[in-house]
């Protein structure tokens, strides 16, 4: 095997993005793994899609740390994003007794410092989806954009993060002085630019944008099947429960997050698309 060989192996097994496929399972509950693929789309860009999906050990806890950003206009943000969101909510002293305050804040911090680096970043913003699994019982999901989580449990589909477009949150951009577009055969955009509502980064659209998380608790139990954490590309052509109907027979979770990408892009799916999905039996 050669260095380089190595190297993707080391890669796939931490679940870093740099290669488009990976696995990896649980310590604590065996029968809990997860896997992702990532597809390149027909734009014109480089791929703009960074894929984080780890388990790690915090003392006597473990956490399942899994998440897409997506970026747009930008590679550099996304992947500012999974090299220090994590860490950043981890860090808040508060992260075990209230997880979900703790994420929020650490949202915040982290896009503030993302403005305030934008000379090296550059322009462009991204989405993100995280999903953090406590000792395998609980699951915290926050985001902000329209990259996506999605629960099964006995085989019935339930979205846990919120597509924040534009034209549900038209009030609050107006109200803090900007528009929402709406043009023919165009989606909704906030000063007619971006088609999300809430995005870290976009700091020449940031007083009409929001990097408030939605952020949900749910808990596993025996009736839950698998997470999908998926980027729009996805979304754009599946429902939650065509995606879920389409991978639910499929017990490898890496084999399933390429089964549903296929899928996706054989739904005509021009965009970059990532998918993590982690399945609980």
């Amino acid at each position: 095997m050669t260095g380089s060989e190595i190297l993707d192996k080391i890669k796939e097994k931490v679940g870093l993005s740099s290669s488009d496929t990976g696995r990896g399972k649980s310590k604590m509950s065996k029968h809990i793994t997860h896997g992702y693929h990532m597809v390149e789309g027909k734009s014109h860009h480089t791929m703009e899609d960074y894929v984080f999906a780890q388990f790690k050990q915090v003392g006597e806890n473990e956490l399942g740390l899994f998440a897409i950003f997506d970026g747009h206009l930008s590679h550099e943000i996304p992947e500012y994003l999974r090299s220090h969101l994590f860490n950043n909510i981890l860090n808040e002293p508060n992260f075990w007794a209230e997880p979900e305050s703790a994420i929020r804040k650490a949202y915040r911090i982290t896009d503030t410092t993302i403005l305030d680096k934008a000379a090296d970043l550059g322009k462009g913003g991204s989405t993100a989806v995280t999903a953090i699994l406590i000792n395998g019982q609980k699951l915290v999901v926050a985001n902000v954009g329209d990259s996506r989580a999605v629960i099964c449990k006995k085989g019935v589909a339930k979205q846990l993060s919120i597509d924040h477009e534009p034209g549900r949150e038209r009030k609050n951009i107006e109200d803090r002085g900007g528009f929402v577009s709406n043009f023919p055969g165009d989606v909704p955009r906030v000063d007619g630019q971006l088609a999300v509502a809430r995005a870290f980064g976009d700091k020449s659209l940031k007083r009409h944008l929001s990097s408030e998380p939605d952020v949900v608790v749910e808990h596993i139990d025996d009736d839950t099947d698998f997470l999908i954490l998926a980027s729009d590309g996805v979304w754009k052509v599946l429902s939650n429960q065509e995606a879920a109907d389409c991978i639910k027979d499929i017990k490898d979770a890496k084999s399933a997050a390429r089964h549903l990408n296929e899928k996706a892009l054989e739904k005509g799916s021009t965009d970059d698309i990532s998918c993590v999905v982690v399945r609980f039996q």
